[in-house]
């Protein structure tokens, strides 16, 4: 075969994979409903590395009450924030007299926040809270 040919191919390959990389990197920038573009806003406000759906990110909830959160079935974010504050209450309560003393009002609404991916207003609202307490 002639090298006319065969070089026109190639660059054509190579190109062909060069812009396909290329948009499948701008799209995941652009889309504002892309998860991991919230993480990273997130992940630079509150200078840590962030899961998905990491109940611990809420302020006032700890490893042990992620852990009673997750044995009544809520494991998400979206989960906790359309979960009311009473049935937060009664996740603590089940728990034991050490959680009586947790005051779950604003979770439903922080992880809603996190939902929304408003991460900035999440943060400037942590800050004002004492333990997840206004």
């Amino acid at each position: 075969m002639c090298w006319c040919i065969i070089i026109p191919i190639l660059v054509g390959l190579i190109s062909a994979l060069l812009g396909y990389l290329l948009g499948r990197f701008l799209c995941k920038k652009s889309n504002p409903q892309n998860n991991e573009l919230f993480l990273t806003e997130a992940e630079i406000l509150f200078s840590k590395i962030i899961r998905q759906d990491d109940l611990k990110l809420v302020e006032g909830i700890g490893s042990k009450i992620e852990k009673l959160f997750h044995n009544a079935g809520i494991k998400t974010w979206k989960q906790l924030s359309e979960t009311s504050v009473e049935k937060c209450q009664e996740i603590l309560h089940r728990g034991g007299r050490k959680f009586h003393v947790h005051d779950p009002s604003t979770w439903p609404q922080q992880t809603k926040l996190m939902c929304e991916g408003k991460w900035q207003e999440l943060k400037k609202w942590q800050d004002e809270l004492d333990g997840g307490r206004e």
